[in-house]
């Protein structure tokens, strides 16, 4: 038992040596755009709520009638009883939404594209993958067991290298829409048809991108007027835009069908709570209705882009509500977070191993639930925390 000690220990200096170390932080109340964190008043400018619904009244509402008809718990896996009709209409709503013929739901984004990967490729098979993939793509790619391919980030010409070289077996080309840390989009077209040519599956994680681009928010892969055919395997979660929790796969109906049969990410979990497939379903139903909300948050989006251009900061290239601040170093991005927490804006600082090392960031994220004066306030907190912390506007990254 103390070796167990000594090497956690031992594990936890070196982290906090490297300035790694992950604190959580408390919420109390709602998870909106206004909350009280640690027990301090901010605006939260970290979250993947993107169009405002993660305390929306209306969702809150569908959760509490759903669990009182049919409770807090599913009981089961949905192979054994955990599949409720609002597990039914809510794939039923989500396939329709994404212009798929049948989705099926997972309880989270990991575990649907762990399971996903998995459930598909073997120890024969090949997996070529963007370098920025998420964590759960990459993850799912060591669990296949499949040989793994990594290309240059963004770059189709080098995915076609990838696949070109990759020997026998089943290959599937595996790439975020929108990349979580950067905000850019992948070339979906291009990866498509690459995929195409080369006989190889291609998956896409639009997790980022539902909600917030394409028509009836159905994400950059409809943006981009990709069909079945092109995209076979289209991921997405519940928990961002939609303002819920879970996540989904949705494609041809027998390949939906080989994945739920096989998938053990799904097979040995207990299903989502019904209740809150009922919520997800009316955070569905508010992204279709009303799509003003998608136009207010790109507004927001550009006016940051152009504050922050007028204040001299430099601001990734992303036209997606992912506005990332590349500072360098961990300890620059944890006191800059901070600086920022003090003027009572909540933005996290994200560091290694999450991103590369050197590439420590400042995570922005907008949110259609934001005013335009919370966006211009954001700018003057972040210019008058980089000038306290670098001495000098000149010096301003």
């Amino acid at each position: 038992m103390e070796s167990l000690h000594r090497a956690c220990r031992e594990r936890l200096a070196l982290i906090d040596e490297a300035g790694r170390r992950r604190r959580r932080r408390v919420i109390e109340g709602g998870h909106g755009v206004r909350v009280t964190v640690d027990g301090r008043g901010a605006l939260n400018f970290c979250s993947n709520d993107y169009l405002g619904l993660a305390a929306d009244a209306r969702i809150g509402a569908a959760l509490g009638a759903a669990a009182r008809t049919v409770g807090t718990g599913s009981g089961a896996s949905q192979l054994v009883t955990g599949y409720n009709a609002e597990h039914a209409a809510l794939e039923a709503e989500l396939a329709h939404w994404v212009g798929r013929e049948r989705a099926l739901v997972f309880s989270t984004g990991y575990a649907a594209n762990v399971g996903v990967i998995a459930a598909l490729l073997g120890r024969h098979d090949h997996i070529v993958a963007d370098a920025l993939n998420h964590a759960s793509l990459i993850d799912g790619s060591r669990l296949s067991g499949a040989s793994k391919h990594i290309y240059a980030h963004g770059d189709a010409a080098a995915a076609d290298t990838a696949l070109a070289e990759a020997g026998d077996g089943h290959r599937l080309l595996v790439t975020d829409a929108v990349f979580s840390m950067d905000g850019d989009t992948a070339p979906l077209a291009e990866l498509a048809e690459v995929a195409r040519a080369r006989d190889a599956w291609l998956l896409v994680d639009d997790a980022h991108g539902l909600g917030v681009f394409g028509p009836d928010g159905a994400g950059r892969v409809a943006e981009a007027g990709l069909s079945s055919r092109a995209v076979p395997l289209l991921t997405g979660t519940l928990g961002k835009s939609v303002g819920a929790a879970g996540a989904f796969v949705a494609g041809d109906d027998d390949i939906i069908e080989a994945i739920l049969q096989t998938a053990r990410s799904l097979i040995f979990s207990t299903a989502m709570p019904p209740a809150v497939a009922a919520a997800a379903r009316t955070g569905l139903s508010i992204i279709r209705g009303e799509p003003e909300r998608r136009a207010h948050l790109h507004a927001l989006v550009a006016r940051f882009r152009a504050g922050a251009a007028e204040a001299g900061l430099s601001i990734a290239e992303s036209d997606s509500p992912i506005q990332p601040v590349i500072v360098g170093e961990e300890r620059t991005a944890l006191a800059l977070s901070d600086a920022l927490l003090m003027r009572g804006y909540l933005v996290g600082a994200i560091r290694p191993p999450t991103v590369a090392p050197g590439t420590s960031r400042l995570r922005i994220t907008l949110s259609a639930a934001h005013d335009p004066s919370d966006v211009d306030g954001l700018v003057c907190a972040l210019a008058e925390a980089w000038q306290e912390w670098l001495g000098t506007a000149e010096t301003l990254p």
